[in-house]
């Protein structure tokens, strides 16, 4: 039966979860009443679509084979940085912006490029934006099923 190997484009349903057994991300929608379109995860191992602990974990799978593996800090998101940490003072706002705590932002660097940011805390002169990714430094256990390789 052939396995999963660098180059083959595969198709994996997944269900994320954190050391306390919270879900994160899934591939399957699990609320009948949302009509959600979910479907498998296609990604291309070897080309750095997913985390690497992911493409690993999916290295060497067959076609139908189920799996748990749990993807340490280094594998995945990496450790937080403090320096992606950030206060900004109201004033470099646009006009009229009301930022708050748990909101998304999107920062637009000289470049062009942009990268998201969320507001952690928000005081009279200045807001805090955090760019780390949310699940950075932080183990992510995964249930995998290979559905397809193409």
């Amino acid at each position: 039966m052939a396995q999963a190997k660098a180059g083959d484009t595969v198709k994996v349903h997944y269900t994320g979860r954190l050391e306390d057994g919270s879900v994160f991300d899934s591939s399957e929608c699990h609320d009948e009443e949302c009509g959600c379109e979910t479907g498998p995860l296609e990604f291309t191992i070897g080309e750095g679509q997913v985390i690497p602990g992911f493409e690993q974990a999916v290295t060497g799978m067959s076609i139908g084979e189920s799996k748990t593996v749990t993807i340490p800090v280094a594998e995945a998101y990496g450790d937080r940085q403090d320096e992606l940490v950030a206060q900004v003072p109201r004033s470099d706002l646009p006009e009229g912006m009301n930022p708050e705590v748990g909101q998304q932002l999107e920062v637009t660097q000289e470049d062009g490029s942009s990268f998201p940011v969320l507001v952690i805390d928000v005081a009279e002169e200045s807001i805090t934006l955090d760019a780390n990714h949310p699940l950075a430094g932080k183990d992510l256990t995964f249930d995998l099923k290979l559905v397809a390789i193409g």
